[in-house]
């Protein structure tokens, strides 16, 4: 029986794109399966991770020299396209490695985060499909590394982690979805909307497990989450959670209406 903790190292240690996908979905079902045991060995520590498997390609540079496009031209399209391909290749090893190093949680965290890194990778491979419509494939374009560099800050507690990931990052791409989804309306982008929606449903479902998570370790350490979650904001991330906020689909992933108010108040600070 394969180890949980190495298996999920390899696969999100794994720079081979293609190689990547397949394990990480056979990841998934191997734990369904019950063929992956959960046992701390002294063969697989707990590392820190601070470049994870990628492959040569996109060029990593700052968010600002990334550039930004107009979506009524097929270049803007494209651009948008990859930005957000490279969002969901980043949460595959997000994902993974919330499985990998996180090792006191209940069996049904590691399943969580295993289906979340399928369908993140089930994400990916439609936007890179629909990259090919324009010529274009995943790397071609440079990207920035912001979301990695806040996995690597976040990587010494899990309420940490489920707090500032799910809740901040994934979060945010909750209430940016449908203001893209509306532009490329304008423009008559039916293919990338419809993958959009795919992307948006399941997110919906991501944000929910780390709201699940993150209450679970705030539980266990007898902690109020709201509370803590808005002393992490302000001395972790040290700004408020910027609006407008989806509110919507922010309910259904897990938060409070007190607490998207809270959130509100914090920005007018």
């Amino acid at each position: 029986m394969k180890n949980l903790y190495a298996a999920a190292y390899a696969c999100l240690m794994e720079t081979d794109l293609e190689q990547k996908l397949l394990s990480v979905h056979q990841l998934y079902v191997d734990w369904q399966a019950g063929a992956l045991l959960r046992e701390n060995r002294p063969d697989v520590p707990v590392l820190a991770i601070l470049v994870p498997g990628r492959p040569a390609k996109p060029e990593l540079v700052h968010p600002k020299q990334v550039k930004q496009r107009k979506l009524t031209t097929p270049e803007g399209q494209k651009a948008l396209l990859h930005a957000v391909a490279h969002i969901e290749f980043n949460a595959i090893n997000l994902a993974l490695d919330a499985a990998y190093r996180f090792r006191d949680l209940p069996d049904a965290y590691y399943g969580d985060w295993l289906q979340v890194a399928s369908e993140e990778a089930y994400h990916f491979s439609l936007l890179r499909e629909r990259l090919q419509d324009f010529n274009c494939t995943y790397g071609d374009l440079p990207a920035h590394n912001g979301l990695w560099e806040q996995a690597c800050k976040t990587d010494h507690d899990a309420l940490v982690r489920m707090a500032l990931v799910p809740r901040v990052l994934e979060a945010r791409g909750l209430d940016v979805t449908p203001g893209m989804m509306q532009r490329l309306r304008e423009v008559g982008d039916e293919s990338t909307i419809a993958i959009l929606e795919i992307i948006l449903r399941d997110e919906i479902g991501h944000v929910r497990i780390g709201s699940h998570w993150f209450r679970y370790c705030c539980e266990q350490r007898a902690l109020e989450p709201e509370a803590t979650f808005r002393k992490l904001i302000r001395e972790v991330l040290q700004a408020p959670l910027r609006g407008p906020f989806y509110t919507e689909a922010r309910l259904q992933a897990g938060f409070s209406a007190n607490e998207l108010e809270q959130l509100q108040a914090m920005e007018k600070l």
